[in-house]
């Protein structure tokens, strides 16, 4: 599959323990190739800018930089191999991404693993290093603090396929018999043209602003519900910097 691309997206969250409730909304989302970063046309760069900064590891280095060096951290050389990232960009001086995709390949563009990178309300973030199957069937102990009302236990469960002309892409949290969680990204490949971004753009103005508020409403309306909220966990940056 080739990049850059834009997907016209759909995110849907649902919780449903102890209370049920749910929300969807429209955005859409970069995937790119780390090594070849779409070149913007300048009167539309305030809309979609890739910062070392909004990612993990040093703002001083560029984003494949800082993935490899966190991957060989962890024992993974790709040697150069493609690596395409699926993420909102940053979009009139503000970005949030609760979750941004890398699926990692060798030279021969045969998949090594993928990196989840997740971002909470709080500035923090965490990435999980993961095997997915054939499939993009994969799972990790949660590790990080997100929800205020979800504790920092139990296990996700993941579908991450390399997107193609659709994306879908779907994480689970389960704690013990219970799936309290589940949310989901889907959508269709589009041109990454800057036609086709302006189009996006006038639907949906703010895309990342609107997701933080989206985020921080639900939170409300859970809190306005009586859900115990959960205290925050200290979480050390996997890569030294903040």
């Amino acid at each position: 599959m080739t990049a850059p691309a834009l997907y016209d997206a759909v995110i849907a969250h649902t919780r449903r323990h102890p209370v049920r409730r749910s929300f969807r909304h429209r955005t859409h989302l970069w995937l790119v190739d780390l090594d070849r970063l779409p070149a913007v046309p300048w009167w539309l760069r305030p809309a979609a800018r890739f910062r070392a900064g909004d990612h993990l590891g040093s703002p001083d280095r560029g984003i494949r930089d800082n993935l490899d060096a966190w991957l060989a951290g962890r024992g993974v050389d790709l040697r150069g191999g493609r690596v395409l990232m699926l993420t909102n960009a940053r979009a009139f001086g503000h970005v949030f991404n609760p979750i941004t995709v890398y699926w990692c390949h060798d030279p021969d563009d045969e998949p090594v693993c993928v990196v989840a990178e997740v971002h909470n309300t709080n500035g923090e973030r965490h990435c999980y290093l993961l095997r997915p199957d054939r499939d993009g069937h994969a799972e990790a102990d949660k590790a990080f603090y997100v929800s205020p009302f979800l504790t920092v236990e139990g296990r996700y469960v993941m579908r991450l396929p390399r997107p193609a002309e659709r994306l879908s892409v779907a994480i689970s949290l389960r704690q013990g018999p219970r799936t309290p969680f589940s949310a989901s990204l889907t959508g269709a490949r589009r041109p990454a043209t800057p036609w086709t971004l302006l189009r996006l753009l006038l639907r949906d103005p703010l895309p990342t602003h609107r997701v933080s508020a989206l985020i921080r409403r639900h939170g409300i309306a859970l809190w306005l519900r009586r859900l115990p909220v959960v205290p925050r966990s200290p979480h050390d940056a996997q890569e030294g910097v903040r």
